[in-house]
């Protein structure tokens, strides 16, 4: 988890201007990653920073960028991290594309496949390697016509069924998605709504400027990734965010969460505590007011992570409390032991146990 520039600053007590600028590359390198906003000038001292973790986490992401006149001596950086980063996302000419291609890397294949500025011609010659992720990364492309983005699909789909393990992170664990089409017209767009390939409908669902009738046929995908990329418009119906989250939870780590929605009817979090998936009951916990009856069902749950949230609770009693300091899962114990309800004297008891 990337820390952020302001959490860095209060633990060092300096400026982000002088962490920058720290004798430690470990730490420069997490002010790179931590200060996505910083100015041109500090971008560009970090791209010639003379250690290669600093160079590369200075070019991991899209923002701030590599100037056009640093692009170049980064595409030929010694680092093969650098170089990769840079490959997944600056415009490339002929030149470096053929270079790239020649150091017969496969991580440089698979960067330089990603990257959303490749003409029709450099999405061309990267069909030839034999890549199911350069394979998928090429069927995302703008330049492929359906035939042959779903020819490049049904080969990795086939890897797969034989047990190739990297078939299935390109089918199943590869996050890259074809975000030119979010720019693309809206006529264009629609051509997707029915494509085979969920990528596709995921990105399409990501908008915000669809017809009432494609946000019905999304509400009803049969991916669940894209049904909850579609939930997240601004005017998503109470009935379908209700429906999605009792029939799958939520998640976690997209933030915010689908309960925080608007529209999203808060009064029936509270049955949620009825329903037999333990991922479902959990979300009833994202009601602040949640009776103390409730607590008490979910905090004898099996699973460690409702234990935890209950733990977590703001109207968590000090009896409940006492009951998951003694949780055999220590996270559970932890979180009880943090909660701010905790009367101040239980606090210090632990604290002395701990000989703190």
């Amino acid at each position: 988890m990337t820390i952020g520039i302001d959490a860095l600053e209060e633990a060092y007590g300096r400026p982000r201007t002088e962490l920058v600028g720290a004798p430690s590359p470990s730490l420069r390198a997490a002010v790179a990653r931590a200060w996505s906003d910083r100015p041109l000038a500090v971008q560009v001292a970090l791209l010639a920073d003379p250690d290669p973790q600093v160079r590369a986490a200075a070019t991991e992401h899209r923002q701030p960028g590599v100037p056009p006149e640093w692009r170049e001596r980064c595409l030929a950086d010694p680092a093969p991290a650098v170089r990769n980063n840079v490959a997944r996302y600056v415009p490339l000419t002929s030149e470096q594309f053929a270079r790239l291609l020649g150091s017969e890397d496969e991580e440089t294949y698979q960067a330089v496949a990603e990257n959303p500025h490749l003409s029709a011609e450099m999405a061309e010659r990267l069909m030839a390697i034999d890549d199911p992720l350069v394979r998928v990364a090429v069927a995302q492309g703008r330049h492929v016509d359906a035939a042959t983005r779903d020819r490049l699909y049904a080969l990795v789909e086939a890897e797969r069924a034989e047990g190739n393990i990297a078939a299935e992170v390109a089918l199943s664990w590869n996050f890259a998605e074809p975000g030119w089409l979010r720019a693309a017209p809206l006529d264009e767009r629609m051509t997707y709504l029915d494509s085979r390939h969920t990528a596709f409908r995921r990105v399409l669902a990501s908008c915000r400027d669809l017809p009432e009738e494609a946000w019905r046929r999304l509400d009803d995908d049969p991916d669940l990734a894209v049904r909850r990329a579609a939930a997240r418009r601004p005017d998503t119906p109470p009935d379908v965010l209700e429906a999605l989250v009792r029939g799958h939870g939520d998640v976690s780590h997209i933030r915010p969460p689908l309960v925080e929605h608007p529209n999203f009817p808060r009064h029936v979090l509270r049955t949620f505590l009825d329903e037999p998936d333990p991922h479902v009951r959990y979300v009833a916990l994202q009601d602040a007011d949640l009776p103390v009856p409730g607590l008490r069902r979910l905090a004898t749950a099996a699973e460690p992570f409702v234990r935890r949230g209950v733990a977590r609770h703001p109207n968590t009693t000090d009896d409940l409390l006492e009951q998951l300091l003694s949780d055999p899962d220590p996270q559970v114990a932890d979180d009880a032991a943090a909660n701010a309800a905790l009367p101040p004297t239980r606090m210090y008891r632990i604290l002395t146990a701990a000989g703190l």
